[in-house]
């Protein structure tokens, strides 16, 4: 059996996705790699073919209609028959010693007969010839633990894509289906799931190279600011996955990462909108809060005074430059 299984979406990525392959290759018949094609127009389908011709134990390439990044992601966990899924981008890569210690710490899961639903590991920032490595400073180590274990979480440190591991199975029987032709949907594939989350381990080890850079990234800011309206969709979905103060009593440590996470959502969709200060983009944020209060008046309430999306909230030459700040520190896009 596989130990993990690796999707990598691409489109358009001929330039860098055999640096992402590579690097995963280090697994060796431990691991099994599905490329999606999502429609390239270049030659992404050629180089996912080559590598499956020369690696048909390991590679498999899978050539589909354009779909966005959240459809590669489906079609990778349906064809998925390792222990682990895990999801990589296409101009990102992995580190090879750090991928070594989570394939021996999965074979101890195996020896042990242990199910653990999240595996998680440290990514780094990858921008302009500088990094910065994401810890989780407030997870027990080299332990199986629960919510009850863990500290709040920091901002900065919330989980991503790129530092979970979720047990296939278990991410297989949450029904879990992202959005397609969106962008941003990385942050509903962690967060959709967690409430269902019974087991974790963290592996203190620098798995995940994250590059930021190109102009034109998802994540990069002008980028962000022309496509906000899939980021306001995404947070309206996250929001209708039911409120986080659900868990409040029964779960509280997962509450309050979940109020975390939205809060951060609200206060990016905030922020963007303000950068761009329009008329119209004025009505898009009293829209998102007053749908947010439409929706969930004990949730609206917690948003909006009790948490750092109350900062944003503020007026224009506040928020903005602190939104600055933060990125500036934190170094997310």
């Amino acid at each position: 059996m596989k130990l993990i299984t690796f999707a990598i979406p691409c489109y358009n990525s001929e330039s860098y996705m055999s640096h992402c392959i590579e690097t995963l290759l280090s697994g060796k018949e431990e691991v099994e790699i599905i490329i999606i094609n999502d429609g390239s127009k270049d030659n992404t389908l050629k180089i996912a073919e080559y590598y499956e011709k020369k690696y048909p134990t390991i590679i498999k390439a899978v050539d589909k209609e354009n779909g966005g990044h959240g459809s590669g992601v489906n079609k990778g966990l349906e064809l998925a028959t390792g222990l682990y899924y895990k999801v990589v981008d296409s101009d990102d890569w992995a580190n090879e010693e750090s991928l070594k210690k989570i394939l021996n710490q999965i074979k101890e899961f195996q020896k042990e007969k242990k199910e653990v639903d999240l595996l998680i590991a440290n990514y780094v920032y990858e921008k302009e010839g500088n990094q910065k490595v994401v810890k989780y400073k407030n997870l027990p180590e080299n332990q199986i633990f629960t919510w009850k274990d863990i500290k709040s979480f920091k901002i900065g440190e919330y989980l991503l894509m790129h530092s979970v591991f979720y047990r296939t199975e278990f991410l297989k029987s949450t029904k879990i289906h992202l959005p397609e032709h969106t962008f941003y949907v990385d942050n509903i594939f962690v967060y959709y799931p967690l409430p269902k989350v019974k087991t974790m381990y963290y592996l203190n080890t620098d798995f995940y190279r994250y590059f930021i850079g190109r102009e034109d990234q998802s994540v990069n800011e002008s980028v962000m600011i022309g496509r906000i309206d899939q980021q306001l969709y995404v947070t309206n979905e996250m929001i209708r996955f039911g409120s986080p103060l659900n868990y409040k009593t029964e779960n509280p440590k997962l509450c309050k990462y979940q109020l975390h996470y939205l809060a951060i959502m609200m206060t990016i969709c905030t922020v963007l909108l303000k950068i761009q200060n329009t008329k119209e983009n004025k009505q898009k944020i009293k829209k998102l809060w007053n749908d947010l209060k439409q929706y969930d008046q004990k949730l609206y309430q917690k948003m909006r005074y009790q948490s750092l999306a109350f900062f944003v909230c503020l007026p224009k030459f506040i928020a903005v430059p602190g939104y600055k700040l933060a990125r500036k520190i934190y170094k997310f896009n």
